[in-house]
């Protein structure tokens, strides 16, 4: 019994090469796709020296300094008229801010009144500013 023991019979896929192949065997399952390139359909083949290009305008944005200046005066201009118990938007805003930066580290309870400042302020702001750039942008490029 001893000597079944001491001869070296290795067992396959351990201790010998037999199993092992140079090139290694796919694994396919209908769970995953077959390993395809994916084309990209803004490539033209030769165009560019094999270059992306696009037909999306890069500064899409078209930011203007005066866009930004001319909404932020025209935001603070009527937000800053006294019409909610005679004081104004703007000045509740900020009197707000200071109300909550007295207690600093603890943040604004839920139901402070700072959060209907602030999201009623930046609201009319973004939208100000989002009509500027239609109006301003629309007028410079002869929309209307």
């Amino acid at each position: 019994m001893a000597s079944a023991f001491a001869t070296s019979s290795a067992v396959i896929g351990l201790g010998t090469t037999s199993l092992s192949s140079p090139k290694p065997t796919p694994l396919f399952s209908s769970f995953v796709k077959s390993p395809v390139r994916a084309r990209n359909p803004l490539r033209i083949a030769g165009a560019a020296g094999g270059k992306y290009t696009c037909s999306f305008e890069r500064n899409w944005l078209r930011r203007d300094l005066n866009v930004i200046g001319f909404g932020l005066i025209g935001w603070l201009a009527p937000s800053s008229i006294p019409i909610i118990d005679g004081k104004s938007l703007t000045g509740l805003f900020f009197e707000s801010i200071g109300t909550e930066l007295a207690h600093f580290p603890t943040p604004p309870p839920i139901a402070s009144q700072f959060w209907l400042w602030l999201i009623t302020w930046h609201f009319g702001l973004f939208v100000c500013l989002t009509f500027g750039q239609i109006g301003f942008k629309g007028r410079t490029e002869d929309y209307f």
